[in-house]
């Protein structure tokens, strides 16, 4: 059920281990009891959805940025400004996953009254897979639509200047006896971190992923890292990256492109930017008879007819699911390097290293 070859021969952890290293992680490095429970939720959750490219492979490079200032680890987001349906909020340089929560929460709490509610987000960090604030909404009997801006890994449709960030879009609609419809995506083939965990593996990656440097289409994970994504459905996939980037950033006073600053030296401190959006479906429909409906549609998509060389259809957002009730039950595949990373950071910052995140020696 993972996204990257080999995963099932990797080392299982159990999720309720592997989020108490992460939190002890992040409490560590300054950050409030609660807000590195939250913070170590997102990254656990990502990788018990199979998302390992925003799972605890970030933690190394999340808690360099705490340690060393860039990030307040005490940062609180607040609202700075609001008219009716309309939130924005300043994450104060906290973590992203704190103030895109913050953020999230505040839109759902005035949708309520106001129907729909839009909160923009500026003054943040990077803050993980995007689907994990659109399902907030799902307990409300709302929709949730979340999406942010990126550090440029994209070049314009024709061109080779590194400018335009991925910049994705969730959106999660609830379902009554069906799982819910949870689509995250960003507008390239694959992401950034995903090609990492390819390097990491020492594997090529699929062809249509990447660029690059000079725009040629390569397998080479180094050679992409260095190069470009390619977008998703061609000049489609950059315009839309480019519509989510306004959306995100320019509407909320974030940094937009490379503004944000680049892959080499990282993204500007506080720069970030998020738009969320919560629609309460009783607005518009009685819920019970639109959460049928999205079952049938769901069902629809199941008994699609299929080639014989395909098992099944499936609806976006339910292959993760499969992914986190049989890593619930089995543990997290988690490949060495990742492992390497996360141990040292835990013993960078005087946190206890559970025994099996240790590799063992070949004798």
């Amino acid at each position: 059920m993972s996204a990257y070859p080999g995963a099932e021969r990797e080392r299982r952890i159990p999720p309720d281990r592997l989020h108490a290293v992460v939190t002890g992680i992040f409490a560590a490095c300054g950050m409030s009891a609660d807000d590195a429970a939250l913070l170590g939720e997102t990254l656990v959750t990502a990788d018990l959805q199979g998302v390992h490219s925003h799972g605890v492979l970030r933690v190394p490079e999340y808690a360099d940025r705490l340690l060393d200032g860039r990030i307040d680890p005490r940062g609180r987001p607040r609202v700075a400004r609001e008219a009716a349906a309309a939130i924005l909020v300043d994450g104060g340089n906290s973590m992203g996953q704190v103030g895109a929560t913050f953020a999230m929460r505040r839109a759902i709490e005035r949708a309520r009254t106001t129907n729909v509610a839009v909160a923009a987000v500026r003054g943040s960090n990077h803050c993980g897979a995007m689907a994990y604030y659109a399902r907030l909404a799902l307990a409300e009997d709302m929709i949730g639509l979340a999406t942010t801006n990126a550090l440029p890994t994209m070049a314009p449709w024709g061109a080779i200047d590194k400018i335009l960030g991925i910049n994705p879009l969730a959106v999660a609609i609830p379902a009554a006896e069906e799982r819910p419809v949870v689509m995250d995506a960003a507008f390239s083939h694959s992401a950034h971190g995903k090609i990492r965990v390819y390097q990491q593996k020492g594997l090529p990656i699929p062809e249509g992923w990447a660029f690059d440097a000079e725009g040629r289409p390569t397998t080479d994970a180094a050679a992409a890292l260095g190069g470009l994504l390619q977008p998703v459905g061609g000049y489609k996939g950059t315009g839309f990256a480019l519509v989510m980037g306004i959306l995100s950033a320019v509407l909320s006073g974030a940094s937009y492109g490379t503004e944000l600053g680049t892959l080499a030296d990282g993204a500007r401190p506080g720069q970030d930017g998020h738009l969320f959006c919560a629609i309460r479906i009783a607005a518009f429909e009685e819920p019970s008879h639109f959460k049928r409906r999205i079952d049938q549609i769901v069902r629809d998509v199941h008994g699609s007819r299929r080639p014989a060389a395909v098992d099944r259809v499936w609806v976006p957002g339910e292959l993760e699911a499969e992914a986190e009730r049989r890593y619930r039950r089995e543990g997290i595949p988690l490949n060495d390097a990742t492992l390497d990373a996360l141990a040292a950071t835990a013993r960078r910052v005087a946190v206890a290293v559970p025994a099996d995140f240790v590799r063992r020696q070949a004798r």
